[in-house]
């Protein structure tokens, strides 16, 4: 049985073309597998662009953030996805990442523990390992910057207080909130968690340098120390 010839965007007919309908329409018209395809240019023998795009995001439940956890290494396992292919999909996803980052160039102001949380989130929640990172934060409690203290493993980081405190009293940030993911999407804090939280705490209150709550990230979720009355 001959196979189906490999065809690129090029190739297509009009109506089927996502480069012509995102010009035509705006990006917003377009599938996220559409998307996809135009990165990508070309499927396999027995697929189009956006048949395998479709299929890619599928087996991720049509969602960026699962799509993001894959590796090169997953994304080449798909056949017509080859290393340049992949590196192209995860350096669009990275653009998105920081994209979303980028807002805190507006000096957003914290309030509760889900505005923080949000920031958090965009900064860890792709993560397959555990990072922790701190928020600075001036009087006014608007953001000053998000800072990454230390990587670690799928269970644990490492995190040096004095590091955190440093980089705190180098930005002139007057309050701080510590923040941590955990990839397992397990949000009860460990007892190490706990820990940490009182120690950075009470050097905080010395330092005259508030802590003024811990958030743990997972799977689009978090759990807020201060919210839990542990603070």
């Amino acid at each position: 049985m001959d196979k189906i010839p490999k065809t690129s965007i090029k190739d297509w007919a009009e109506d089927d073309k996502p480069r012509e309908k995102l010009l035509n329409k705006g990006p917003a018209a377009l599938s996220n597998a559409e998307l996809i395809a135009i990165l990508i240019g070309s499927g396999n023998n027995e697929e189009s662009a956006v048949a395998l795009s479709k299929r890619i995001m599928n087996e991720v439940n049509d969602n960026f953030a699962e799509l993001a956890r894959l590796t090169i290494s997953d994304l080449q396992k798909y056949k017509g996805i080859g290393e340049a292919k992949a590196i192209t999909i995860a350096a669009a996803l990275e653009l998105g990442r920081r994209r979303g980052t980028s807002v805190l160039n507006e000096k957003p102001q914290v309030k509760d523990s889900k505005t923080a949380f949000i920031l958090f989130q965009k900064e860890l929640g792709d993560l397959n390992y555990e990072n922790f990172c701190v928020l600075l934060l001036n009087r006014a409690n608007k953001v000053l910057k998000i800072v990454r203290i230390s990587d670690g493993g799928i269970t644990g980081t490492v995190v040096d207080q004095r590091k955190v405190f440093k980089v705190a009293l180098d930005n002139n940030a007057t309050s701080i909130i510590l923040g941590h993911n955990h990839p397992s999407g397990q949000l009860t804090p460990s007892a190490a968690d706990i820990d940490l939280t009182k120690k950075m705490k009470a050097a905080g209150e010395t330092l005259d340098l508030p802590v003024l709550d811990h958030i743990i990230v997972g799977d689009g979720n978090y759990y807020s120390f201060a919210d839990e009355g542990i603070m």
